[in-house]
């Protein structure tokens, strides 16, 4: 009898954690952001400026645009749609349950996993389909909720909880008015194009046989002592988002790794000899490295010395963003206007989507019905509004990610990353290194480790230290 209360306790807890994130995360604030038509723009590399077309257009001296604009000026249209063609990875409800849990969502605790899964997806997107593609679909999609929360959010929120406490969830209608996700595609290229992107984003899928999906990240979190429901810090997902590669058997995946920096220090032999490994001996091409960093970007606060870095390392286009956030929350940095960082925000509640079906919709739209009224949400692996935030708010820890495709492309982006060090460093020593030779060279005390052992000893002390550091999520 002792037992059945328990679950009865925890079913009660799991119904009113459902509520509450449906209230907090699924219908989020509405709100528009803003760029200046005045200074340009940069993505991941790409450079856009949002003048008037017609240079003889008196502006306001602080005149502004927003994403949402109907009338297209410049090159608003372009930035939009590479913007929404980069994959976004929210919190999730109502997937499989995390082994060794009860958790069947990652609201509230998740969102550095996620930050970190959209910059492997950015990874992996140059590495299958270049800089240059864009999703053929990405202006059709609409923004985010066709409502905000108003004064009704204590009506809305009740309802929602009443219901959950009463074995019921808000009524969703079948999807609607949803987009044909296959089209007639111009060429085959187009097409294989678009095979490949599905591919990606089903790797990210909820579920445990999903490559880089939660489930796995979180089994291989483990190694370093987390688990399902604890926060994660940046320095953290970076390794696990290593070993997550380095396991990967599939096919395509063969041809890419990913390299930690240890202690800032980028070993370039060490890079090399990862690039120059392969799993197949007829094999002779170079592997395409991601190479990860963390690093903090001051003390207690991050230092605005390093702003001009930071936008410099977002205006590489082998950039593949930045996990970072700001103080109680991750985001996934991929750009910035002025000293205002570009950011997607994965603190979005979306329903559970089975990846593994042929043509999952990668743009949903829902009907839900609470209080009596009818509300829609879209549902999409892409976002469709980017927000902005001060470089002053960000969290001084973070990872930086870079993409090189061969061992040349590596020599060529550590020279061209270490000049823009020695630039913003000034007389401060700067953020990272890149030093010739392999780690071994530079360590003359730590014991030969067990290659078996997922996380070495040493990694699990850099880990553990890196642990104190983390984002504090609510």
């Amino acid at each position: 009898m002792e037992a059945t209360g328990t679950d009865e306790v925890d079913k009660l807890k799991t119904k009113f954690i459902s509520a509450w994130n449906n209230m907090k995360y699924s219908w989020v604030l509405k709100t528009k952001t803003y760029f200046s038509r005045n200074s340009p723009v940069l993505l991941l590399g790409k450079c856009y400026h949002f003048k008037y077309e017609d240079e003889n257009t008196l502006l306001p001296a602080r005149s502004g645009c927003t994403i949402e604009d109907h009338v297209i000026a410049g090159n608003v249209e372009e930035f939009r749609k590479d913007f929404i063609s980069r994959i976004w990875l929210t919190y999730r409800e109502e997937f499989p349950q995390i082994e060794g849990s009860a958790l069947t969502t990652d609201c509230g605790w998740g969102c550095t996993l996620r930050t970190g899964q959209m910059l492997l997806a950015q990874g992996l997107v140059l590495h299958f389909l270049g800089r240059a593609w864009t999703w053929p679909d990405a202006l059709n999609i609409e923004n985010s909720d066709s409502e905000s929360w108003t004064s009704n959010t204590v009506k809305k929120f009740t309802a929602s909880f009443e219901a959950s406490l009463s074995g019921e969830r808000e009524l969703k209608t079948p999807t609607v008015s949803q987009k044909k996700t296959i089209r007639r595609y111009s060429d085959d290229h187009e097409m294989q194009n678009e095979i490949y992107h599905r591919k990606i984003i089903s790797w990210f899928g909820d579920s445990p046989l999903a490559l880089f999906g939660l489930h796995q990240l979180i089994e291989y979190g483990k190694k370093s002592g987390k688990k399902a429901g604890d926060w994660y810090g940046p320095a953290v997902v970076a390794h696990i988002l290593r070993k997550a590669v380095e396991e990967a058997r599939h096919p395509d995946l063969q041809g890419i790794t990913i390299y930690v920096a240890q202690d800032c220090t980028v070993y370039s032999s060490d890079v090399i000899d990862k690039q120059c490994t392969s799993m197949a001996s007829d094999n002779i091409d170079d592997k395409a490295v991601i190479i990860l960093i963390p690093v903090r970007l001051g003390g207690e606060r991050t230092n605005t010395d390093y702003l001009d870095f930071v936008k410099g390392v977002l205006s590489l286009e082998y950039c593949v963003g930045i996990i970072g956030g700001k103080p109680k929350q991750s985001y996934y940095f991929a750009g910035f206007q002025d000293d205002s960082l570009i950011y997607m925000d994965p603190h979005y509640c979306q329903s559970f989507v089975d990846v593994s079906i042929k043509d999952f919709p990668l743009e949903r739209r829902t009907i839900h019905l609470i209080f009596w009224k009818i509300l829609q949400r879209n549902q999409t692996f892409h976002c469709p509004s980017p927000k902005k935030m001060s470089f002053r708010k960000m969290d001084p820890s973070c990872t930086i990610g870079f993409y090189c495709r061969n061992v040349q492309d590596f020599k060529r982006a550590s020279e061209e990353i270490t000049k823009m060090l020695k630039i913003s460093s000034k007389e401060k020593y700067p953020l990272f290194t890149f030093v010739n030779g392999h780690s071994r060279d530079y360590d003359f005390t730590s014991p030969t480790t067990n290659e078996e052992d997922l996380f070495a000893e040493d990694e699990k002390k850099r880990l553990k230290r890196f642990s104190t550091e983390e984002f504090v999520l609510l």
